[in-house]
């Protein structure tokens, strides 16, 4: 047998992308659209990642973004957006890249037309998010993760 015919190949594909939750909230309506419009914004975001079967993960994208005018919430939205990838022949070390990294990377942009849409559905303002560099929020995990590890 060749050493080719041993080398397993590097397979990557996305089965499938979809929205898991979403909401949207303004506690504070109609009170705020009367207001002078001087919002604070506070932006979090999060990922899951889950093995399914046969080689495939489903990655979750949390972003949460509250809006404050005058120090009321103005509106609270979150969306919740996963994939399902099919990932083979990735060795451990690239697998922590691939969901903690590039699956994100694909699923933002669909969570950032969600909020998009909600927020403007809901009578705000645009909210536009700039695009996210999850190669360093990934790499920032990991130099936190040791640390975070030993203490018991």
């Amino acid at each position: 047998m060749s050493e080719e015919n041993t080398a397993v190949e590097k397979q990557f594909s996305i089965q499938k992308i979809y929205t898991k939750d979403m909401s949207f909230e303004t506690p504070n309506s109609p009170k705020v659209f009367t207001e002078k419009w001087e919002p604070t914004v506070d932006f979090n975001l999060g990922t899951n990642v889950s093995p399914l079967e046969n080689s495939m993960f489903e990655v979750a994208l949390t972003v949460t973004i509250t809006v404050k005018n005058n120090d009321a919430t103005a509106y609270l939205v979150e969306v919740n957006q996963a994939g399902i990838f099919s990932l083979g022949g990735f060795t451990d070390e690239e697998m922590g890249p691939m969901v903690g990294s590039f699956c994100p990377n694909i699923l933002f942009p669909y969570a950032r037309e969600a909020i998009s849409d909600l927020v403007n559905k809901g009578g705000f303002p645009q909210m536009l998010l700039a695009p996210v560099n999850f190669d360093a929020l990934y790499a920032q995990h990991l130099q936190q993760a040791p640390s975070s590890e030993t203490i018991n």
